[in-house]
């Protein structure tokens, strides 16, 4: 897979999530942003456009639904991948009923997550 070009930006309030699934993501080419607050977020989303944003759901004071719905409102072509545990699961539909492009379910693999952004991007998968 060549992602060159394509713009990921990766949220979760741990550093350490973050830089796993950059790593995942910069392997295939795509150009791969992290942020641990979801406050800096918001700014980047609307400082830049993302063709994907990949958001953990429980974050402190702005949760991944708000992610979402400032990165749909910012860019309708921005796809929204959201990170979820299984206590999460009611948040998760309510956000695919909302726009959300696709969710994993906590654990998932560096594979699982570079397939989902794969797809969100318009790669063939198989």
């Amino acid at each position: 897979m060549n992602a060159n070009g394509y713009e990921v930006l990766i949220v979760d309030d741990e550093p350490i999530v973050g830089r796993q699934l950059r790593y995942a993501l910069s392997k295939d080419g795509f150009s791969v942003e992290t942020c641990t607050l979801p406050l800096d977020a918001l700014r980047r989303i609307e400082e830049k456009y993302f063709d994907v944003v990949v958001t953990d759901i429980r974050m402190d004071d702005i949760n991944g639904i708000e992610v979402m719905e400032r990165a749909l409102s910012k860019s309708d072509r921005t796809k929204v991948i959201l990170i979820t545990g299984f206590a999460m699961m009611e948040l998760a539909r309510y956000a695919m009923e909302n726009g959300a492009f696709d969710f994993l379910e906590k654990p998932f693999t560096p594979d699982d997550l570079r397939t989902a952004v794969g797809r969100a991007v318009g790669f063939p998968t198989g």
